[in-house]
Formats: structure tokens, C-alpha cells, sequence
């Protein structure tokens, strides 16, 4: 598969008339420069069109400009067998069938196989900028899995860069309420990013609800999230010094008994702590004690 020749465009695709082939069988074409004119019954969809969804009340009025004005635009078609197969202009062909159109205007190009021919709809989607960013990200998906294309490979033929690729095929990883989120446009692909760095399902949820809650921007989502996964911050133990008089009294209480002892003042009155080390050292600091009292 020829990778310059796919970023060029569709139109560097596009076989010269006198090279394109009649099939037995298929009404003959009225052809202009370029341009062949094909019966809609003869073209089905692309199996593989990237683009998901197709907005009806869009396609009607692209119907009513059809009828009014024609098809302005022709479709890319590839020729099959006993038909033709669309690679780009699923929209006006559908329009076309709308309003009851016979033919429709269309490029006729050679494919060599089915991932060409998805590179193909993809570029076109991608350079009209026609496809959702999850659009996008599931026919990379396609690509990278059906026809096992390198995420390198990918940004070649689309013309991007890899990490660019890599990035969009990341938002499939998003839980299934948020991707649609993200298909019907509620939040953009810089939020849906912000939101993968939340990690676990529950977490990215809790963001996603946020943003939607509060209108947050993608940088309001950022903070968002860097804040709630950073790390609690471990409380510091803090050892107050003793006064000069409670070590004095300390060091007098140690000549007194020969151990350690720490002298422990609270709020209300405090605490001695002698310490033992065995137990004669025990049975001589109770004497002492004894003869005190």
C-alpha cells in the first residue's frame, strides 16, 4: 500500500476516464470529466465507515438542498464484482435515496484490499473533519486490530503524528456511560483525556459528573483530577521541648533514685515515669521510695 499516495487525498486516487472499466451487467454510466454518473441501487455502504452517526434532521435538509441544487459533490466509489462499494460520501448518497434520486455523481477508484479502503474513508472523514473523536479513535481501532497496523503505520497514512494516534485510541478505554458522553459532544476529547488520568472506572465516573455538574473547562478538569489523586499528606509528629525547669527536675528525680525518669505535664497535673531494668533494680527504687514517705 502506497502511504504517499493515501495522504495525497482521495482526488490523487481518482483513475483517469478512460481507464475506468464497464462491468457486464451495470446500466450504462453517463460520464463527465472525471465524474461517472452511477444508479443508487448498484452503490452499498462501506462496511467499515468510520463515521457512526448520521443525524437525520441533517439528512433531511441535505435531502431538500439535493433535490433543489443536486449532488454538488460526487462520492467515492470503489468497483466491485456486480456493484460498487462507497468509500466517502455516505451522507449524500443517503440524502440522494431521500429524495428518491436514480443516479448519483461519483469517483470510481481501484482499492487493493478492505484496509485501504478503510485508510481511504478514513483520510476523507479526517481531512472534511466529518468524524467525533470517538469516531476517530474506533477506526484507528480497526486499523490497529482488523488489518494490524502499527499506531506508527496509522499516523503515516492519515497523516499525524503517532503519539496523536496513540492518544485517541486511549479514549476507548473510557467507561461505556462516558464514551457516549463524549459521542454526543457533552464533554470534549481534552476532558475525556483528563478524565483517563483518573485510572479506575469509579474514579473516572466521579470526574465525569463533576465536569458535567459544573461546566468545568478541560483545565478545570485537569486540576480536578490532580487534585484528587494526589496523595493524602502524612501528618507531621511534632516533639515539643521540654521547659529548662521540668529537665532540671528531671536531672534532680534521676540523682534520687539512679534511673531513668521522665517527668510528663498535662493540661491538669502530669505524670512521673521511672524506669526499671530488672527486678532488684524494682525492689531498690520502692525502698527508696518506702523510706521517703
Amino acid at each position: 500500500m502506497s502511504v504517499n499516495r493515501l495522504g495525497k487525498g482521495l482526488e490523487a486516487l481518482i483513475r483517469p476516464e478512460a481507464e475506468q472499466k464497464k462491468k457486464p451487467g451495470k446500466a450504462p454510466a453517463a460520464t463527465k470529466p472525471g465524474v461517472t454518473e452511477i444508479p443508487l441501487k448498484e452503490i452499498r455502504p462501506n462496511p467499515n465507515q468510520p463515521r457512526r452517526d448520521f443525524d437525520e434532521s441533517a439528512l433531511e435538509e441535505l435531502a431538500a438542498s439535493i433535490k433543489e441544487k443536486g449532488v454538488l459533490t460526487p462520492v467515492t466509489v470503489r468497483d466491485t464484482e456486480d456493484s460498487y462499494e462507497l468509500v466517502a460520501g455516505e451522507r449524500r448518497w443517503r440524502a440522494s435515496k431521500k429524495c428518491r434520486k436514480r443516479t448519483i455523481p461519483a469517483y470510481v477508484i481501484t482499492v487493493k484490499d478492505d484496509a485501504e479502503m478503510m485508510e481511504m474513508a478514513l483520510i476523507e472523514n479526517i481531512q472534511r473533519e466529518d468524524l467525533n473523536s470517538l469516531e476517530e479513535s474506533e477506526a484507528f481501532a480497526v486499523l490497529n486490530s482488523k488489518f494490524e497496523m502499527s499506531h506508527v503505520a496509522i499516523a503515516k497514512a492519515v497523516g499525524k503524528k503517532r503519539v496523536t494516534v496513540s492518544n485517541s485510541l486511549r479514549l476507548l478505554k473510557l467507561p461505556p456511560d462516558i464514551r457516549k458522553s463524549l459521542r454526543k459532544g457533552n464533554i470534549s476529547a481534552g476532558h475525556a483525556r483528563a478524565i483517563l488520568q483518573a485510572k479506575t472506572g469509579p474514579a473516572m465516573n466521579k470526574i465525569w459528573k463533576a465536569i458535567l455538574n459544573k461546566d468545568l473547562s478541560v483545565r478545570g478538569a485537569e486540576a480536578l483530577v490532580k487534585a484528587s489523586t494526589k496523595p493524602p499528606k502524612k501528618k507531621k509528629i511534632i516533639f515539643s521541648k521540654k521547659s529548662h525547669q521540668i529537665q532540671v527536675l528531671e536531672n534532680q528525680l534521676i540523682e534520687v533514685f539512679g534511673t531513668k525518669v521522665a517527668l510528663k505535664p498535662g493540661k491538669k497535673g502530669g505524670a512521673i515515669e521511672i524506669s526499671y531494668f530488672s527486678d532488684d533494680d524494682l525492689e531498690r527504687i520502692l525502698d527508696l521510695i518506702n523510706s521517703i514517705s
